[in-house]
């Protein structure tokens, strides 16, 4: 009978505390509305609190202490939890409880990885390192994230014994409380985390919110786990743990494909591209872009390179002085380097202009997603050479002397009497896929 007592007013509580998050919720929104800025809450109290200049998250300081102070706590709270849910583990019996407890050591293991990261990631640049330390933060990342998957195996391999060796268990209010109070923790740390992480753009922050997100959920299968076994008599703890196992696996493997990723090269935002042809294209002389390669050596240090389309008829020292300009202008406003080819290409041709267009319509014609650069005719005595570059995504599954044979032989039908075209083609596989499109 105290057991369905318990069940009620757990019930009610439960009621209670929904009631008041909504009523908490429709506050802060009203708040927002009314001006107090979307941005006012508690982890923006936090941040005025304890880092300076908080706002400007371009400065390579500022991105360390985001990441100390993220980092201290998350070792606290994982602490505390682990206190707790320890504390609770012992008074249930309860081998989910205590796997779950211990993951939140782990967790706060990885919170210092985070933060030793976030430090040597701030490293100035030296003679062995010229492009800084920035991927240390990835590489941080990444032991978090194996950290994760090794305590998901162990958490699974413990379940699986106790679902056909089960122990015992005793129903505890106090640990129903800390589980409880434990879920709200970590979704609050996974919140504060994923905007810390929005904020300075950090792989290592993202990762560390997945997993306690993952956390939440794990902790809640263990509290129903809990509840079932305590009023059904059936003893579900060591499928329960499996279940969390499951759960941190897959949070552990997101996380890790965030850290990696950066670390074997992957291509650059859309976003980012397009920000960048926009700068770049502001100057009227720039015909398009193309050939643009993206490194990025940690967050805040992107280096790059890119070819520009420049009239041939234009003053050399003017385009000269433009190009270095537009390199000024992105290193300012994308916090990046930058190096900037010039392709100088006839605007003024007719004939160029008009064979152009005709090749641009075949390329079209392909339904592919080719484009092409650096167009050019040059005649010679037997025949006209059309010379230029294509760039193929690498999704496009053709081979590229296919490619190169289907354009020769339309750009050869082009040809009339006493005129014959011959196709100089160069194939360039996109390294910025969906975004590093010839622009004009």
């Amino acid at each position: 009978m105290e057991k369905y007592k318990f069940a009620r007013k757990f019930c009610q509580n439960s009621v209670y505390i929904i009631v008041i998050t909504n009523k908490y919720e429709g506050a802060k929104n009203l708040w927002n509305k009314d001006g107090g800025g979307k941005e006012e809450n508690m982890s923006e109290g936090l941040l005025k609190i304890f880092i300076k200049d908080y706002k400007n998250v371009k400065d390579i300081k500022v991105r360390e202490n985001y990441g100390i102070f993220a980092g201290i706590v998350g070792i606290i709270c994982n602490l505390i939890l682990f206190a707790c849910k320890f504390f609770a583990g012992i008074i249930t019996g309860s081998v989910s409880i205590s796997a779950d407890a211990f993951n939140n050591l782990s967790d706060a293991g990885s919170s210092i990885v985070t933060l030793a990261g976030f430090k040597m990631a701030g490293k100035p640049a030296d003679t062995d390192h010229p492009f800084g330390h920035g991927r240390i933060e990835y590489i941080a990342g990444m032991i978090v994230s194996a950290v994760i998957i090794v305590m998901a195996i162990e958490l699974f391999k413990d379940s699986v014994i106790k679902i056909f060796q089960p122990q015992a268990m005793e129903f505890s209010v106090v640990s129903v409380v800390i589980l409880a109070g434990s879920i709200a923790l970590k979704f609050w740390m996974a919140y504060f985390n994923t905007s810390l992480g929005k904020r300075i753009d950090s792989a290592a922050m993202r990762a560390t919110a997945a997993d306690s997100l993952s956390d939440c959920i794990a902790t809640g299968v263990v509290l129903v786990s809990l509840l079932i076994t305590t009023f059904t008599g059936v003893n579900i703890d060591g499928l329960a743990g499996a279940v969390v196992a499951v759960f941190v696996f897959m949070a552990g493997i997101e996380a890790a494909k965030e850290t990696v990723y950066p670390l074997l090269g992957q291509p650059p935002e859309e976003s980012f591209v397009r920000q960048l042809k926009e700068l770049v294209m502001e100057d009227e002389h720039i015909i398009g872009i193309h050939d643009l390669i993206v490194h990025n050596y940690g967050p805040g240090r992107v280096m790059l390179s890119v070819h520009v389309e420049v009239p041939a008829e234009g003053d050399i020292l003017h385009m000269h002085d433009m190009i270095d300009n537009i390199e000024h202008r992105l290193h300012r406003e994308l916090n990046c380097s930058a190096v900037i080819h010039m392709d100088p290409v006839s605007v003024g041709d007719e004939r160029t202009n008009e064979l152009k267009e005709k090749v641009r319509e075949i390329i079209d014609g392909m339904q592919e997603n080719i484009h092409f650069h650096d167009f050019r005719i040059v005649d010679g005595p037997t025949h006209t050479n059309v010379i230029f570059d294509v760039e193929v995504p690498y999704s496009v599954k053709t081979e590229d002397k296919e490619i190169v044979s289907y354009l020769q032989k339309k750009i050869r039908e082009l040809g009339s009497d006493g005129q014959e075209y011959y196709a100089v083609i160069d194939v360039d596989r996109d390294l910025c896929e969906n975004g590093n499109r010839s622009m004009r």
